[in-house]
């Protein structure tokens, strides 16, 4: 016995990769094998999994990113063990969460953004801005509760007032914690919400607005001092006292740096927070949100829950418990690389290569822009009206991911379902070379498609693209 299992040692050590004893043949992946297999084979095999993959530097889809440099790679090998919630064996780490969570405030000028007392700004980092959103959403159910309580007043009906444009993690926090979405249609006339929209949808029930620096759907801001100045006028009128919540997933890393004269921050009072995605144009890898609340008291205490963990106290009021650490650490790692002058280098440069790639498109002659990257380095375009009856985006989608770009197309929400656009999200790590490139397949196939004589079958065209 003690033979044979050492010439099956000697086989495991010389035969080539894939021809080993057990590992020759399909692996189980519905089911849990029976037997292992050598470190270096499952990793290849799962290495190669990932190669039918897209490559994630080609997806103009994601606003997510794709990209760091190496020693943020090195640091992020060194903190993959670090469990954000235990604070209390990663004390440095909690440290590290809060620096940042100051600067945040500072960067969207918050009062007193270094405080420590209990006027001062309060948030926590999340594992994206889904969680963000949804405890923001909760402060504002929650505190309009209490006022309704205190007034005697019923508190069966609540509702949220924000764009039919919306992230889906907004209907998801309706459906989740029982609140009513009022969802303002965007049309040609209003592409984002508008303040004079407001008075028809907010009432005694609305715990808030939702504002969005940066719609999903077209790289759009919507004009937050605007839906403010419009709550001032409808609380003159009506007495009712509206809060705003920024959803700044994208814009809130952007408009500090390249559109420092758009009022949308906490400089409105009415704004009581903001949410961001660290993993978007926080520039850090997935998955990381912050959200923070310009004053203390604007986050209710039955919202922050202290509990006993490994021989600590701390305070919790995420709705993940254990959760990465190593991604706050990259955020600090690039606010301290970065600094003001190189967000502002990297966001400019995205944002020259979204007004490149869009001016071109809409020189194609096909093409009519919906927006054109002067927000954030997003924009959305259409078919022009009439100009062919042989090919759809979609079509034009199949054929460029079979280049390898994956540019989305999808329809646009309620009141304009039959609106079709294509969106490209330029992210770091897409140069202008790259660019370039990207305009000349576009070109390319968009002359092929429109030298058809019959149309492309409906079942050459790609999905459709879902928020």
């Amino acid at each position: 016995m003690a033979e044979r299992n050492e010439r099956q040692q000697n086989l495991m050590r010389i035969n080539p990769l894939f021809t080993r004893p057990g590992d020759e043949a399909a692996v189980p992946k519905r089911t849990l094998g029976e037997h292992g297999m050598q470190a270096e084979t499952a990793y290849q095999l799962v290495h190669d999994e990932t190669m039918l993959d897209g490559n994630a530097r080609l997806n103009l889809a994601t606003f997510v990113g794709t990209w760091m440099d190496d020693y943020a790679t090195r640091l992020y090998s060194e903190s993959f063990d670090k469990n954000m919630i235990d604070k209390d064996e990663y004390p440095q780490t909690a440290a590290v969460e809060e620096y940042c969570l100051h600067i945040l405030a500072d960067l969207w000028n918050a009062p007193h953004p270094t405080a420590t007392d209990e006027t001062g700004p309060i948030g926590t980092s999340t594992i994206g801005s889904s969680e963000a959103c949804m405890l923001a959403g909760l402060a504002f159910k929650r505190r309009w509760q209490a006022a309704r309580r205190a007034a005697g007043a019923s508190t069966d009906k609540p509702n949220l007032v924000m764009s039919s444009a919306v992230q889906v993690c907004w209907e998801k926090f309706c459906a989740y914690f029982e609140v009513e979405p009022r969802l303002v249609p965007i049309s040609d006339e209003h592409k984002t919400l508008a303040g004079s929209q407001l008075e028809q949808y907010v009432d005694e029930n609305t715990i808030g607005v939702v504002a969005i620096m940066g719609v999903t759907y077209t790289g759009m801001y919507e004009p937050v001092a605007e839906l403010a100045s419009a709550l001032d006028a409808i609380q003159a009128k009506t007495g009712l006292d509206v809060p705003i919540h920024v959803d700044g997933a994208s814009g809130a890393m952007i408009a500090p740096f390249l559109q420092p004269e758009i009022v949308w921050d906490f400089r409105l009072e009415r704004v009581h927070s903001i949410n961001t995605s660290g993993h978007k144009y926080g520039l850090v890898y997935p998955g990381l949100g912050w959200v923070v609340w310009r004053t203390r008291d604007l986050l209710p205490e039955e919202l922050i829950f202290n509990v006993s963990y490994l021989g600590g106290q701390m305070p919790t009021f995420a709705l993940n418990f254990s959760r990465p650490g190593a991604q706050v650490l990259l955020q600090f790692y690039l606010f301290l690389r970065l600094g003001r002058e190189g967000y502002r280098a990297v966001q400019q440069e995205s944002q020259d290569v979204a007004r490149f790639l869009a001016s071109g498109i809409e020189k194609i002659g096909a093409f009519q822009l919906w927006s054109d990257g002067t927000d954030i380095p997003v924009f959305a375009w259409q078919l022009k009206p009439g100009h062919t009856d042989k090919w759809k985006l979609q079509h034009l989608s199949t054929r460029l991911r079979a280049r390898g770009w994956l540019v989305p197309t999808y329809p646009m929400p309620d009141n304009l379902t039959d609106v079709w656009v294509q969106r490209i999200v330029v992210r770091n790590g897409l140069s202008m070379d790259l660019a370039a490139n990207l305009l000349d397949d576009i070109v390319e196939e968009v002359t092929y498609l429109d030298a058809l004589e019959t149309p492309m079958p409906e079942e050459a065209a790609a999905p459709g693209f879902h928020h």
